[in-house]
């Protein structure tokens, strides 16, 4: 990390969600996560984390928190606009919205946020080297400076059932996720959680390439372990909610000054 991050990360402040909140009422909030969802699923498609109607990505709802709001099922996540998105129930009643739920998100989606009520955000997403990984029935080594950030920070649900549908799997999905950063579906795919959809969204995206960088390592050869001390310490300077939000933002920069439509 350059000196300018470190010291944002050392001087982050104690509450995340105040700084990230600002000044908006709970109304603005919600625009404001609207906004944020169908930026961050412009990104997982820019990214190439699409593979046909597979994959959500869900933001608590600030004014009734025991709803979320979710990608419509069907809708390219290129092509992904604020009106495509779905506020459901954690009954699985659609709320607002037009469009298509995807029972896997529903179930999924619904437990993850129950089991952890500090989670805003949660993304999952069928990407071709998580996919990979998935398949090992392994957790990541910290061979790198950024999988540090998952060091003793993700967890493997590993009992492969089928497409997620029955309430009872989220639930035990739900429960391996535990107070872990990110989940290893076993011949799947991995989920991250976040304080904030940055962080969710930052999480994956790099737990990804985390994904990649170990199996073109061990493809090579034998990778070096990073020392388990100095892996937490690193953990600590990288693997902050505050800095997943604060590794998110370009990614969210660059996305709104490309495609300014996704507001719609």
């Amino acid at each position: 990390m350059t000196d300018a991050v470190t010291n944002a990360v050392m001087n982050a402040p104690d509450d995340l969600n105040a700084m990230m909140r600002g000044d908006r009422s709970p109304a603005e909030e919600q625009v404001h996560r609207k906004q944020r969802l169908a930026a961050a699923l412009r990104i997982f498609g820019k990214c190439g984390f699409d593979e046909g109607v597979a994959g959500h990505f869900t933001v608590r709802d600030p004014i009734e928190p025991e709803t979320f709001w979710v990608n419509a099922m069907g809708r390219s996540f290129k092509q992904m606009r604020v009106s495509d998105l779905l506020r459901v129930s954690h009954d699985g009643q659609v709320l607002e919205g037009h469009g298509l739920l995807n029972a896997a998100a529903f179930v999924i989606h619904s437990n993850v946020h129950s089991a952890r009520p500090d989670a805003v955000a949660a993304a999952h997403a069928h990407s071709l080297y998580g996919k990979a990984w998935s398949s090992l029935g392994r957790f990541i080594d910290p061979i790198t400076q950024d999988a540090c950030a998952f060091f003793e920070d993700h967890a493997l649900f590993d009992d492969y059932t089928g497409v997620v549908v029955d309430m009872s799997e989220g639930q035990r999905l739900g429960n391996v996720l535990g107070d872990n950063k990110a989940l290893i579906l076993q011949n799947h795919g991995h989920l991250t959680v976040g304080q904030s959809i940055e962080e969710a969204c930052w999480w994956f995206v790099t737990f990804e390439r985390s994904c990649q960088a170990q199996l073109l390592a061990e493809a090579a050869g034998t990778p070096k372990l990073i020392p388990d001390t100095m892996a937490r310490h690193t953990k600590g300077q990288v693997g902050s909610a505050f800095a997943g939000w604060f590794s998110g933002q370009p990614l969210f920069d660059v996305i709104f000054k490309e495609q300014p439509d996704l507001v719609d």
